[in-house]
């Protein structure tokens, strides 16, 4: 069997003739200049940030000073993630034409997002999610429930992204997954703990535009080998791996599971913290949905082109060789292995060191979100009831930011060898059963009330971690155990279908007269503004 420093299998005929060897897995001089000096760069980026950083609305938002355009591209690289880049190429060249259904799964959810939330969001909250839920009902339960939704996305969000960022630098450095977590997890704290928001929005900035080359540059050199032909391409992977890698059922093979995985990758987004967050970080409305369409365009034009990375890896290097245990297992090295092929070292190098400036920008959005939900709605709005000093929410948000960055780093560990877009696809099932249902029925529905709130975020959080739990991917591929106990790996069409229905129910079994009478108030500053911090 082939091991890192092998040569790889003969290529096809539209390939090099030549065979070469992978470098990664040994650290090379491009891939450690590359790597410092974009962690170089975002650091001197977060000690000016750091220099402006000082109240709660500066952590949080940026003091609500970034323009439509940069929270366009932040919107991008906060998105953009390891899955995107590392998952669905792998998936694709792994499996084929159901790969592509998590590219058009995670690009579809937008236009509902600048529809549906991003106005109405950025009028109604402060710096989470669960402002827009409170507004006009019982702060202290409602909180407390959103929190619990939030983290709980929150944290196997991250999960994916650890993964990525850990398969990535061990193989960059030939060091052991355990130490390339703890290295992630440092560079990450660093960001967020003395850059905040302010921080974190440029790395994204600069991710999303580093990101967006390097998938350019490997298209095009993929599609050279072709002949600049996308049908040649797909010629190529049917001669070699039959008609099936082009049709459906490769991972997705029932229905209902291919209904549940569409729910959870469209609905999810609209339940993610730390996209939510991102409109915070605006002056207006205006510039809030004008960030989305930004945004929709740069994701967009990233997810036509990233399938045809994962099909030329598939042909190029070869399943056989992706798949390889060496390489980290689960198809996530894919893509770099494809740009070592066609450009070299030098080019691996750049493309190594863009996935992981990916990883680190996405993980310090997301440590972000996950401490605002604990230091904002459960410290701040609980446990202060609303009177905390600027000092005191700074340092529990920091705090709050290491704790959140010492769980991200084990849970890791824990799922080593999983394929990021997969992991990714079930947050976005606990994003679509936990906040989507409730965030929606608040802002659209009079009769919504606290209770409804409260049972519809628990029951979606519950129901959809719970199944995620009992299902192959957790109870079998981590737990060890047999057999799966529930059958299906995407939970999102039971658990959102049982949140909105648990929230109906209840908000009509316990009508609250107060929140239906501030129903008003929260339709004129959702759609005028009046009011909006």
């Amino acid at each position: 069997m082939l091991q890192p420093g092998a040569i790889m299998q003969s290529l096809l005929s539209t390939a090099p003739a030549a065979p070469m060897e992978s470098t990664l897995g040994k650290p090379t001089a491009a891939s450690i200049g590359f790597f410092f000096a974009i962690v170089l760069v975002t650091l001197v980026i977060t000690y000016f940030a750091a220099r402006k950083t000082k109240t709660s609305s500066e952590f949080y938002a940026a003091g609500r000073s970034v323009s439509a355009l940069q929270n366009g591209f932040a919107l991008a690289g906060d998105y953009m993630s390891a899955a995107s880049f590392l998952g669905i190429s792998g998936m694709v060249a792994l499996s084929g034409y159901d790969g592509m259904i998590y590219a058009t799964g995670w690009l579809v959810g937008w236009p509902a997002l600048m529809f549906l939330v991003a106005e109405p969001l950025r009028n109604l909250g402060k710096f989470t999610f669960a402002d827009v839920v409170a507004f006009r009902l019982r702060n202290r339960p409602v909180r407390i429930a959103a929190a619990i939704g939030g983290i709980l996305t929150v944290l196997f969000y991250t999960i994916a992204q650890m993964v990525g960022s850990g398969s990535l630098i061990a193989l960059m450095f030939g060091l052991k997954y355990e130490y390339a977590e703890i290295i992630v997890g440092a560079v990450m704290l660093a960001y967020v703990l003395f850059g905040g928001m302010l921080a974190t929005t440029w790395v994204q900035i600069i991710k999303a535009g580093l990101l967006l080359v390097g998938v350019t540059l490997l298209t095009a050199l993929t599609l050279s080998k072709f002949n600049w032909s996308p049908t040649e391409l797909y010629s190529q992977v049917v001669a070699k791996y039959g008609p099936t890698a082009l049709q459906p059922g490769g991972i997705v093979a029932s229905p209902i599971e291919a209904v549940s995985l569409g729910l959870a990758l469209m609905f999810g987004l609209l339940g993610l913290p730390h996209i939510l967050m991102r409109f915070y970080t605006v002056p207006d409305a205006k510039a809030a949905r004008k960030s989305v369409l930004y945004a929709t365009g740069l994701i967009g034009y990233f997810y036509v082109i990233i399938p045809i990375v994962g099909f030329g890896a598939s042909v190029l290097v070869s399943r056989d060789t992706i798949k390889l245990p060496a390489f980290g297992g689960g198809g996530n090295m894919a893509a770099p292995l494809l740009a070592e092929l066609l450009g070299g070292t030098a080019f691996l190098g750049f493309i190594a060191a863009v996935a992981f400036a990916t990883i680190l920008a996405v993980v310090a959005g997301l440590t972000l979100a996950g401490a605002s939900a604990y230091s904002h709605d459960i410290y701040v709005s609980v446990i202060k009831g609303g009177h905390a000093t600027e000092e005191e929410q700074v340092k529990a948000a920091k705090i709050a930011t290491v704790v959140f960055g010492v769980a991200a780093v084990g849970l890791g560990i824990l799922f080593k060898g999983q394929n990021v877009a997969f992991m990714v696809g079930l947050a976005f099932a606990i994003a679509a059963s936990a906040n989507f249902p409730a965030l929606l029925m608040s802002i659209t529905w009079k009769r919504f009330t606290t209770q409804g709130a409260v049972w519809s975020i628990l029951v979606g959080a519950l129901s959809s971690c719970t199944m995620i739990l009992l299902s192959k991917t957790v109870w079998v591929d981590v737990l060890k155990f047999e057999n799966a106990i529930f059958p299906m790996k995407n939970p999102a069409i039971f658990s959102m279908t049982a949140a909105f229905g648990v929230g109906i129910v209840v908000s009509l079994l316990t009508p609250e007269k107060e929140a239906q009478e501030k129903f008003e108030e929260e339709k004129l500053r959702t759609y005028l503004g009046v009011g909006a911090e």
